[in-house]
């Protein structure tokens, strides 16, 4: 490996370190998963991280009522499951806990308050190179693990900056405690949108909710039997349009016409549209009640938000204290790794699901797969095992990568 301390453009060389196995950018269940499969191979990794936590989305940005959507055992990341006392669908808080003592298990220890500035493949030393705010990392492997939902959402809204109430978005929205008794525009109608619009209700305040789009709302359960689970069993036997016609029928027995109360199903069905778009069905975990009985009520799309309230495209006017955007997340791949043209503008790998784990030059992603916590399960023991067969054909590195769970970093 060469000299760090050539002066190049966008890179900063006062501290640089060659890192003798893989970069995993982001501490949340991605990269964690990983890192712990990484560790199985006996190959050890760095996380870099720009939080001070692991899952900072989860311990920063949501609210507090939040459940897992999908019962636990969908949800489990790679060799270590939930404690068997958990409940079906753990809180919030189990859920951090389980990441905590995920990452204690495998012993890893990312490092905090690492934000990567810029990345981009040295194609004459044949590595990765990424800058954070004061340190060079070097390593011939890179794994993007900082995930679908990296960054909020701020839709551009005609007289967003007039209001003169709160705007907040659902990453720093916690509980409907502050909002009691205040008329509240909730945008959005995702599982987000849905929860936090329930959650006001239950805290006495008056809740509108915008439907711009149109939703696939299914129950969370069919016959006491998880729907996802159902879902997932019949597509062991029968085609997705066969299964996504099944949950349909079912869906509409049990909650009734949803186009009557303003939620118009797509054309496509549920699970198509989730491969194909990502876009997630809501699964009712009581808000639609909320909506039949008249506390949630649902509006059509915002043509401008004024002064004391909103404007919405039917030719409403409704006057608001608050507003919530449950406008979802993105990716934040664009604005750090360069040069790169694996990923789409809007940072999703241009590769579809199952091999959208792996790039060139040894570029891997986690959780791109919009398939949540399985998806990240499968890619991190892709990526790991991939990557430790590499590790067997290069001379030399057995030794240097043979503890699992010590980070080698060797200054240049």
């Amino acid at each position: 490996m060469g000299s760090c301390k050539e002066q190049e453009q966008g890179f900063n060389h006062a501290k640089c370190f060659e890192v003798l196995g893989p970069i995993i950018v982001g501490a949340g269940p991605s990269g964690l998963a990983a890192a712990a499969c990484l560790s199985q191979q006996g190959v050890p990794s760095l996380i870099l991280e720009k939080s001070d936590c692991i899952a900072s989305l989860w311990q920063r940005k949501t609210y507090d009522r939040l459940k897992l959507h999908l019962p636990k055992q969908f949800c489990e990341l790679p060799l270590l499951g939930f404690p068997d006392n958990f409940p079906k669908y753990p809180t919030k808080g189990q859920f951090i806990s389980y990441m905590e003592a995920y990452a204690s298990h495998f012993k890893i220890r990312p490092k905090f308050n690492q934000t990567v500035k810029k990345t981009e493949f040295d194609d004459t030393n044949g590595v990765w190179r990424l800058q954070t705010q004061d340190l060079e990392y070097r390593s011939r492997w890179l794994i993007v693990a900082t995930g679908e939902n990296a960054e909020p959402v701020i839709p551009e809204i005609p007289g967003y900056h007039k209001f003169n109430g709160t705007i907040l978005h659902t990453s720093h929205y916690k509980s409907g405690s502050r909002f009691k008794n205040q008329r509240v525009l909730v945008i959005g109608c995702g599982n987000s949108g849905m929860e936090v619009s329930l959650d006001l209700c239950r805290h006495n305040a008056i809740p509108h909710m915008v439907v711009r789009n149109t939703v696939h709302v299914l129950p969370r359960e069919m016959v006491g039997i998880s729907t996802f689970g159902i879902a997932m069993a019949l597509l062991k036997w029968l085609p997705l349009r066969l299964v996504d016609k099944f949950l349909l029928l079912v869906a509409n027995f049990i909650l009734g016409n949803t186009d009557q109360l303003g939620l118009k199903r797509p054309k496509t069905g549920p699970i198509e549209l989730k491969n194909v778009t990502g876009k997630t069905p809501v699964l009712d975990v009581g808000a639609l009640s909320q909506i039949k009985c008249g506390k949630i009520k649902v509006m059509k799309g915002v043509k401008e938000i004024t002064k004391n309230g909103v404007k919405f495209m039917d030719g409403q006017e409704k006057e608001f204290e608050s507003i919530i955007l449950a406008t979802g997340y993105k990716s934040n791949v664009p604005t750090w790794l360069k040069g790169c043209d694996f990923f789409t503008k809007d940072g999703m790998p241009k590769t579809p699901f199952p091999n959208s784990w792996k790039g060139e030059n040894g570029l891997y992603t986690v959780g791109f797969t919009r398939r949540g916590l399985l998806g990240t399960a499968s890619d991190a023991v892709k990526i790991a095992e991939d990557i430790a067969d590499q590790l067997k054909t290069i001379k030399g590195k057995n030794k240097s990568c043979s503890n699992s769970h010590v980070i080698i970093l060797r200054k240049s």
